[in-house]
This record gives structure tokens, sequence and C-alpha cells, in this order.
């Protein structure tokens, strides 16, 4: 990466215009990461404040499409430099799903130039005054995490993301060390697809079994911030660029997402005062 001082300055400049920062793990894909990090992002703006989606995952950038900004590219502000696409009055994304020619356009990057891109993200474009920065990585703790952590210097904490099995929770627990080798603050544990209502009886049927959260709780001295059922519009919702926590609101799984958001809002900022 370049030690260019106009690209260090610019650097601290973000850094210095956003107040909290948040990164969403998961020692596996598949498990819903993104769900919970773009339902974290609605969870804080409805609450009020202004939020940031920064999209780390090089190879696999979902969140354009869940927050149904595809095809728009990043503007420029009044002295042309790039500025984060605007999804609504307090939420911006950058991705660079949004400066790729398509969407089937591969990334075939070695680790030194998605470092440079994840500096990029945060010197050459131009973020807004914003409370949260929510980082959305790929699974596991390579490159773009690292490089994340390591470029902003200070976060507030993490998010830990897994599927009930024993099995996604052993791959969960090396983002649980990741966090703290980094001195970076575990908030908790996010639980998704816990459970299935039957929509016929009503009956709760475990799908995915295990008691990995738990265990990773206990072992770990963490909580567990919200367990998410297994609910058809969450895919949905995330396939039409909508909001569940939003549009599903009286939802189990959008209640679960709303206290998720209050209790990181109620940590990070109490930790604060």
């Amino acid at each position: 990466m370049s030690d260019n001082p106009n690209t260090e300055a610019a650097l601290q400049a973000n850094r210095d215009r956003i107040k909290h920062r948040l990164i969403v793990l998961s020692g596996k894909g598949g498990v819903g990461k993104s769900t919970v990090a773009v339902n974290l992002a609605y969870g804080l703006a409805l609450m009020g404040r202004s939020v940031g989606l920064l999209d780390i995952d090089i190879h696999g950038p979902s969140l354009v499409k869940m927050l149904g900004v595809e095809g728009r590219q990043p503007p420029t502000n009044e002295d042309g430099n790039p500025i984060p696409v605007r999804v609504h009055d307090n939420m911006h994304l950058v991705s660079i799903a949004s400066m790729l020619p398509g969407p089937d356009e591969p990334v075939i990057w070695r680790g030194p130039l998605k470092m440079g891109l994840i500096k990029q993200f945060l010197s050459d474009i131009v973020w807004p005054e914003i409370d949260y920065l929510i980082i959305d990585c790929p699974p596991g703790t390579g490159d773009e995490p690292l490089s994340v952590v390591q470029i902003l210097e200070r976060l507030d904490g993490s998010v830990i993301v897994s599927t009930p099995q024993d099995v996604a929770f052993l791959d969960a627990r090396k983002t649980i060390k990741f966090s703290q080798k980094m001195n970076v603050p575990v908030l908790g544990i996010v639980e998704n697809m816990t459970g299935f209502a039957c929509p016929h009886c009503g009956e709760t049927i475990n799908l995915f079994e295990g008691d990995g959260a738990q265990k990773a709780a206990a072992d770990f001295n963490l909580s567990i911030l919200g367990q998410i059922p297994i609910d058809a519009n969450i895919a949905r919702t995330g396939d039409a660029g909508r909001p569940y926590i939003y549009d599903f609101g009286n939802m189990e799984g959008a209640k679960t997402m709303k206290k998720i958001a209050e209790t990181i809002l109620e940590t990070v900022e109490g930790d604060k005062k």
C-alpha cells in the first residue's frame, strides 16, 4: 500500500468522520452474515443513527442487491471526488460491486490487491459524517478482515454470526479468537436460522440442531445477542432489496433483529458515556 501523505491525510479525515465502527464476522459462508449486517444497519438507521455499510467481500459482494442499489455507481461530490452510494438519507454504501462492469464479473485478485482496494475504500472515497460504519466481511479471518482492522486502527466491536450446528461454531470460534487477538471487543454472538415455525401447527422445528452458540458464549464469556428463526421472508426481502426488519417488523425474526440493534447501540454508546 502507498504511504503517500495525501492518502494518509484522506484516510485520517474519513476516520474522523466515522464515530463508531463495527465489523460483522463469520467463520463459514452461508450463515447469513450479510443479512445480519444489512438488518443491523437498518435497525440503527431506524433508531435515528446515520449509517455507512462497507462491503469488503471482494469476491462475493452481495450488499448492492440486498440494499436495492444494483447498477448504481458511486457518485462524485462538488470537488469531483467519489462518495458512497446513497441508499437512504441516513444510509450509505461502498462496495466493489458498484464499480464492476456487471454482476457476473469475477474479481481474481490476491491479497495485496485486496488490501490496497480496502484502503482506497477508506481514503479515496469521501465518506460523510456517520454514526456507525458496519463492515461486512467475507467468511473467515483472512486478508480482508485483517486489512480493515489495521487500516481503521480502532473498532468498537465485532458481531459473530453462525448457524446453530456445532460444526459451524468450530469456525465461528476462530473469529472470536481473531477479534481478541486484534484487540476488537466481541459484542456478542448472533445465532441465525435457529428454528422454523411450522405454518400449519405453529410448532418450532430445529432444522439445524446444536448447542454451539451456548458453548461458545460460556467458553469465551460472551452474550448471545439474539437467535433469529428461519423465515422465508428474510430471503425474499434480501432478493428484492428491501429491509426485512422494516417490511416484516411484526415477525419474530424482525423483532429479534431490532433487539440486537438496540443491544449493540446501548453497549457501544453506553461505553462512550
